[in-house]
């Protein structure tokens, strides 16, 4: 598992992808990955930077990592950088007043955005709110607008929860593109904006991090193309086909969150 870690001495800091690196989710609320706990607590002591990097927006923050130090994780509000508070920011920006298709759950996160007269389309991972008739809300909202924009916190394909592999935002995004002819503007991985303002909290450059996460595509090679190194946890979503993705190649594979540390913290 050594071979070809000699980048790992000038590591300064960590990016972890959350959902299959730290715990599988499910409808019981979870369950923690053996070691991952432990492999966070020894990352802190190590005097690393340590920030997480999710596209999860079935939550806010703070229920989030409620969730997470019930599960042993010993996390921050700040130490998480998620695709909800980024929209939230370039909507200001932008003056978009959005249409929100996201989790109910998630909707606490939008509070302070001007909602009335939706001039835009947010999209989340809405899970059981993907009906027919909230999809095709948001298609009539789009079909009718001058210029349309849709916005979408993430694009992932599947996540991997306790019960099963469950479609993500990404599919209905593409739903929403094919039907009104548009292109969805992507916050969250891979973008190379979200993964710049997770360096950014982190407080390093992408030469002195690595993100560790379970998909081949959003996590190790959404990293690769911002300057880090990334390395494909054997956990979570992971198939044994990524292995031989024809794009993206991890700089390692290991068998969990736990060897990987390991391994660095050998380097350092």
């Amino acid at each position: 598992a050594m071979a070809g870690w000699g980048w790992a001495r000038a590591v300064r800091g960590l990016l972890l992808d959350v959902s299959g690196v730290l715990y599988d989710s499910g409808a019981d609320g979870g369950v923690p990955i053996a070691g991952s706990a432990e492999a966070v607590r020894r990352i802190k002591a190590s005097g690393l930077k340590l920030q997480l990097c999710t596209n999860e927006t079935q939550a806010t923050r703070e229920s989030f990592v409620r969730k997470l130090r019930a599960m042993g994780f010993d996390i921050s509000v700040a130490q998480v950088t998620a695709p909800a508070p980024a929209a939230c920011r370039l909507l200001s920006q932008r003056g978009l007043r959005p249409h929100l298709l996201v989790h109910d759950d998630l909707i606490p996160e939008f509070a302070e955005i001007d909602k009335t007269n939706p001039n835009c389309v947010v999209l989340g991972d809405a899970a059981e709110n993907f009906t027919y008739a909230n999809l095709n809300e948001a298609f009539r909202l789009l079909i009718g607008m001058e210029k349309p924009v849709l916005i979408s916190l993430g694009k992932g394909r599947y996540y991997k929860e306790t019960d099963g592999l469950k479609l993500d935002v990404g599919a209905y995004m593409k739903a929403l593109e094919y039907a009104c002819d548009i292109q969805a503007e992507v916050v969250g991985k891979p973008a190379k904006r979200f993964f710049e303002s997770a360096l950014a909290e982190l407080g390093v450059p992408p030469e002195q991090a690595v993100m560790i996460g379970d998909d081949i595509v959003s996590d190790v090679g959404g990293a690769q193309q911002c300057g880090m190194r990334a390395v494909q946890v054997r956990t979570g979503k992971y198939r044994p086909s990524d292995e031989n993705h024809p794009e993206v190649k991890p700089d390692a594979y290991v068998n969990n969150l736990a060897e990987a540390v390991d391994i660095i913290l050998q380097q350092l």
